[in-house]
């Protein structure tokens, strides 16, 4: 992390008393060795300077990039519910690059009919 960049706490591993999910700004890299902190923080909130390990903050930018991709899944797979897209909600739910082994077994398509049967079969058992 860069000098002055922004982050937000994600933990207290430490039990510093630590406002998570607050913003803070990197002031200085925690040179010493021997020290388990990584960064010294500065958190405006709480107008005070911490020293923090790696884990217990994140840039901003990428939690925020997590919460978007998790909002388009949560919206794909609302749409694919909707639309009673099967095929659709398998790829999300799966991944797109891995392959289940029942496809891999067989390329045959399911009717709506046979889907409907194997999901309550296996819901009974």
């Amino acid at each position: 992390m860069k000098l002055g960049q922004k982050v937000i706490i994600i933990q207290d591993r430490f039990e510093q008393g630590l406002p998570v999910g607050k913003h803070a700004y990197v002031i200085a890299y925690e040179r010493n060795q021997d020290n388990v902190f990584d960064y010294i923080i500065r958190i405006p909130h709480v107008n005070k300077h911490f020293g923090v390990p790696r884990d217990d903050i994140e840039l901003e930018e990428v939690l925020l990039e997590e919460a978007v991709e998790q909002v388009q899944r949560e919206a794909l797979i609302d749409y694919a519910l909707a639309t009673k897209n099967e095929e659709l909600f398998r790829k999300i739910l799966r991944g797109e690059d891995e392959l289940s082994e029942e496809e891999e077994n067989s390329e045959k398509l399911l009717s709506q009919q046979e889907f409907i049967r194997q999901v309550n079969l296996r819901a009974w058992i």
